[in-house]
């Protein structure tokens, strides 16, 4: 085939008038060719003729959307000093939007030979490599807009591609389990009627099966195994992996879009599929292994790992920054996704190897226009670092403390009265000092990662033996509580006192300051049957079961979400105050009626709790404030509790209870009401 130079810029495949342009970044390669295939597997190779700057690029006639393509790399073999080229192995280019197949798992998939990883191995991995794929960028998005919502006015359901519409009664086979699947109108209809603003779906970049697990007859459910940063993963996609999961992934998001939803992509840019020096050589391992990967300095055979996975993404380099950002402009611009959640962001904050707030990596992402409407959340931990509170004033993070702090609290924890306080008012102690509000703060109870609304009540051990690994993953200290019995039981009350928890740590997750992130399912009472590291289960312990949905669980997750929306007391934009003179935003009672003071915190056997929000001062989105005020009565002993009304003219009501009592008359100042044993109370006087 007779090339043209072509261009440099963009990386990838891009296809236009007469052909299509590829270009790919390497310091270390000596050539790259282009592996074009047809439809029986037959292989032809073409050498990209221009290098510029570290790419390698060339235009190729007559190769349109629908092409498959692969690339191999020429260069040095030398892993002791990091170098893993070998042209034998066929590789996923890092900027291909598109991925058709899956890796065959064998020893051809591997650059190095098992017997002597040191030594380079010759055997052809073509059959048993997936293949990228040519695709138009072109799609009618119609009048498709960004809803963009606030951060204060946000609440986020973190779900599962797959496992939310696999099981669902009127989504049709075909398409249950894919980007179609999520967005049938049965399940937009549920989200918008739940009341959600957001949906955050786990990793959907094209990511590899492990082959440890495919052994066992287990799959990787998470998707935790990226790579394909631009492509989204095919088998999500019910139109085929030639190219159809691309529309289709954005039929998904107009879908979302039209329906007021946002989209917020959990990505994983922190490693690869790759794993170690003895892990398999799919893509950036062998295009360029120093520029992609962190090595350890002095022994660059091996890998700098602070994700546990094997590998860490080099973000101290041009090379991997570039695609990084490359892939978030790409989701944002080409896809509209409205935000991004980054998995082990701590990771991207290693320049040198040690985490940094002035990292290369965040202030790219700070001084990039593309980025700079869209939400961005970080996990903001990796296996080496814990940095909750150390973002930028650019980024919400994950509130780990908030999450340990509210299952200690409501599992009946000694002295955790204080540090519930600080989590349910909007954690100004970590977010505070550097001016930064309580948005800052993404909270939630639980996520996909370890046990269910459901199971955090029901066990006090984790149940992972279905992961064949001896019930030996995944957290073994859960803050859980299994209110008196492991597991399945037919106690009554047990049974009771189970779902006033739930409703109790969900009640308490809706009206807390910061911004609420639901884990799908937990509305309706979703269990593991006590997995809490489920990633590997991609059937029915982790699919949802729309046959068995806890009504009442719904029924008050969907109150306290409309509460919440309709309060703006209850989402505050920034840190409440009493100014000079002014009416206090916010107050802090004892059950007495009595303003909490310094020692009343540090009474370690205090479990009780009123909260009185003044929404008189309180700015909505709009600008606007309402006269409206709320009581917050919270009661975590194991006993009733009375409550005096510490404030307020006029009568209170009750518009929110965790417990089923009887109609309760209003209320006015200086009344008593008996708060029933681990439940809460939210009164509301306009």
């Amino acid at each position: 085939m007779e090339t043209t130079a072509g261009l440099p810029f963009p990386l990838g495949a891009t296809p236009g008038p007469g052909g299509t342009n590829f270009a790919v970044a390497s310091e270390v390669a000596d050539s790259v060719e282009i592996c074009l295939f047809d439809e029986g597997g037959g292989e032809t190779r073409v050498e990209l003729p221009e290098r510029t700057a570290h790419v390698f690029h060339g235009f190729l006639p007559g190769v349109g959307p629908g092409q498959r393509y692969g690339l191999r790399v020429h260069g040095p073999w030398d892993p002791a000093n990091g170098l893993r080229c070998n042209p034998h192995k066929l590789l996923l280019d890092p900027h291909a939007t598109a991925v058709d197949g899956d890796v065959v798992w064998g020893e051809a998939v591997f650059g190095h030979t098992f017997d002597d990883p040191g030594r380079r191995n010759d055997e052809d991995s073509a059959a048993s490599m997936p293949k990228c794929v040519v695709t138009d960028r072109a799609f009618d998005w119609g009048d498709d807009a960004p809803p963009r919502i606030p951060l204060a006015e946000s609440v986020i359901y973190e779900t599962h591609v797959k496992g939310i519409s696999a099981r669902h009664p009127d989504v049709p086979k075909e398409i249950a389990g894919t980007y179609a699947g999520l967005a049938h109108p049965a399940i937009v209809d549920y989200l918008t009627d739940l009341g959600v603003t957001a949906v955050e779906v786990l990793p959907v970049h094209q990511f590899v099966q492990d082959s440890h697990l495919l052994e066992k007859g287990l799959r990787n459910y998470w998707g935790y195994n990226s790579i394909g940063f631009l492509a989204p993963h095919g088998e999500y996609s019910s139109a085929g992996t030639a190219g159809g999961q691309v529309n289709e992934f954005k039929e998904m998001v107009k879908a979302l879009h039209a329906a007021g939803l946002e989209v917020i992509l959990d990505v994983v840019y922190n490693h690869t599929a790759e794993g170690n020096h003895l892990g398999p050589t799919l893509s950036l391992k062998g295009i360029d292994n120093p520029s992609y990967y962190r090595l350890v300095e002095g022994d660059a055979a091996h890998y700098f790992d602070t994700t546990g996975t094997g590998n860490s993404v080099n973000v101290g380099h041009p090379i991997p920054l570039r695609l990084i950002l490359d892939s978030l402009r790409y989701w944002v611009t080409e896809m509209h996704v409205d935000g991004f959640r980054f998995d082990l962001a701590t990771t991207l904050t290693r320049q040198d190897g040690r985490e940094d707030i002035h990292s290369a990596f965040l202030n790219l992402v700070h001084q990039d226009p593309v980025l700079a409407p869209v939400k961005l959340i970080a996990e903001p931990w990796d296996i080496a670092g814990y940095q909750v509170g150390g973002f930028p004033a650019r980024w919400a993070e994950w509130n780990g403390k908030y999450r340990d702090s509210v299952r200690d609290f409501w599992r009946g924890a000694d002295g955790e009265l204080g540090e519930f306080g600080l989590r349910l008012t909007g954690s100004g102690d970590i977010y505070s000092s550097d001016l930064r509000t309580p948005t800052a703060s993404v909270n939630f109870v639980t996520a996909h990662d370890g046990f269910t609304l459901a199971d955090l009540t029901a066990y006090n051990d984790k149940h992972n033996e279905a992961n064949g690994e001896d019930n030996n993953d995944g957290e073994s200290h859960n803050r859980s509580w299994n209110c008196g019995a492991e597991g399945d039981t037919d106690d009554a009350d047990i049974l009771e006192l189970r779902e006033r928890m739930r409703r109790n740590l969900l009640g308490t997750l809706l009206l807390s300051a910061g911004v609420p992130m639901i884990l799908g399912g937990d509305e309706m009472g979703r269990t593991q049957g006590g997995n809490n590291n489920a990633y590997c289960q991609d059937n029915e312990i982790s699919w949802y079961d729309w046959d068995n949905v806890d009504e009442h669980l719904l029924a008050f997750t969907k109150t306290a979400i409309a509460l919440r929306r309709d309060h703006p007391a209850l989402r505050p934009r920034e840190y409440l105050r009493t100014p000079e003179g002014g009416v206090a935003q916010m107050v802090l009672y004892r059950p007495d009626g009595k303003q909490m003071q310094a020692e009343d915190w540090q009474n370690p056997i205090a479990k009780t709790l009123a909260v009185a929000l003044d929404g008189r001062l309180i700015e909505d989105a709009d600008g606007e404030t309402t006269r409206d005020r709320l009581l917050l009565l919270i009661n975590a002993h194991f006993e009733p509790v009375e409550f005096t009304i510490p404030t307020g003219r006029g009568s209170w009501r009750v518009v929110l209870t965790t417990d089923d009592p009887d109609p309760i008359d209003p209320l006015s100042a200086g009344d008593v009401i008996a708060v029933r044993d681990r439940s809460l109370l939210l009164l509301h006087s306009d």
